[in-house]
């Protein structure tokens, strides 16, 4: 009598990671008029004119804010867009990002 051989069936699981997330920050300078900031926080991160000020205030205060946080390729375009929005206007303004903790 042939002798039928089972093998245990294996199922690969594949873990899924989620991206890792980068914080957008806003770099305060002693140049960039504080109404041009709240402007560019408006239109490129669609703060309301509140948010876009305490983000301001709070830059201005101690040096850097975190604006908000996204995956790696959308953090890096708008803090390149909107340090952008600064040099065309000629202001230091300017936005860095670096990865979550």
């Amino acid at each position: 009598m042939p002798q039928t051989v089972t093998r245990p069936s294996t199922k690969v699981k594949t873990k899924v990671e989620r991206p890792r997330l980068h914080k957008v920050i806003l770099v305060n300078d002693d140049y960039t008029p504080r109404e041009f900031v709240v402007m560019v926080l408006k239109a490129e991160f669609r703060m309301t004119e509140d948010e876009a000020y305490k983000v301001m205030i709070t830059a201005h205060r101690r040096g850097v804010c975190v604006v908000a946080v996204y995956t790696r390729d959308v953090a890096e375009t708008k803090a390149t867009r909107a340090t952008d929005l600064g040099r065309a206007k000629g202001y230091p303004l300017m936005f860095t990002t670096e990865p979550e903790e």
